[in-house]
């Protein structure tokens, strides 16, 4: 079944109803924006990905593929080979979303050694 949404709607993400809230916590999942970073390069098998986002377990990765699967952001891509081969990469919605999320990892690089330090002169004073 496919919704229609009317044209005139409009969502806010912090009315606490609106749908684009899930979308908002999906995408600010950690492992969610780690994900995407990593497919930008290209389509990726599994194991890539998964040597790729250092920390990630099995487990996440598959219900974080799928999840990006379902919400239009991964297309997954399977063939029948033995051993099974499976490919992932983003869709056009999803390339839309690396943009940001690359920039947001890049800012979390740049600006450690400024989170550090604050850290640092936070916990010496409590």
């Amino acid at each position: 079944m496919t919704q229609q949404l009317d044209s005139d709607v409009h969502f806010n993400v912090l009315t606490e109803t609106c749908p684009s809230r899930t979308s908002l916590a999906r995408i600010a999942n950690k492992w969610t924006a780690m994900v995407v970073i990593a497919l930008g390069t290209g389509r990726m098998r599994f194991g890539d990905v998964h040597t790729t986002v250092q920390g990630i377990s099995a487990k996440v990765l598959t219900g974080t593929l799928r999840d990006l699967e379902r919400d239009g952001l991964v297309a997954r891509y399977a063939y029948p080979e033995i051993p099974p081969r499976v490919e992932y990469e983003l869709t056009p919605l999803g390339r839309t979303l690396h943009t940001p999320l690359r920039a947001l990892g890049s800012w979390a690089e740049e600006h450690i050694p400024e989170v550090l330090a604050a850290r640092e002169t936070y916990d010496a004073l409590r």
